[in-house]
């Protein structure tokens, strides 16, 4: 898996008109992923180690996991077209019978949720990452703004 996949995380969010921008990259590139606002909103409440009094669907998603003995081990965004990015969970459960990987087909909004509930690693695939365009300075303008203006994610 070295070669074929980058390690990436989640850089920042920045709300837009119709959603929110989640920027994840690396060292070496930052891109842009968009995602409808409540997805934004719970991306931005897991990063900021929000405690709800009731559980969201990503939090019962979460729970469920856990309860069955299963465990997330990475997200990987394994393919882009037409500007939609693609994901993949990969669960393992492990039992009395022996153990199990699943692979799971996923929205990146979603699986980026329960990545950074389950703090578990977010990959990407090489492939997707060498053609995404770096959004590095964008993200970093807007953290210019945002510290001229004293404001922050709503």
């Amino acid at each position: 898996m070295q070669n074929d996949v980058v390690a990436a995380t989640v850089k920042g969010l920045v709300p837009t008109p119709n959603g929110c921008a989640v920027f994840i990259g690396n060292e070496e590139k930052t891109f842009v992923i968009y995602v409808d606002q409540s997805v934004g909103n719970a991306i931005q409440m897991t990063l900021d180690g929000v405690k709800k009094d009731r559980p969201l669907t990503h939090d019962l998603i979460g729970n469920i996991l856990v309860g069955l003995g299963t465990r997330l081990e990475r997200i990987v965004i394994n393919d882009a077209r037409d500007q939609t990015f693609f994901a993949r969970i990969l669960l393992t459960m492990e039992n009395e019978l022996g153990k199990k990987i699943v692979e799971i087909d996923a929205r990146p909004s979603d699986s980026i949720v329960l990545s950074l509930q389950q703090k578990r690693p977010i990959y990407v695939a090489r492939a997707v990452f060498d053609a995404v365009e770096d959004r590095t300075e964008i993200l970093e303008q807007w953290r210019r703004q945002q510290d001229e203006q004293g404001s922050e994610f709503p």
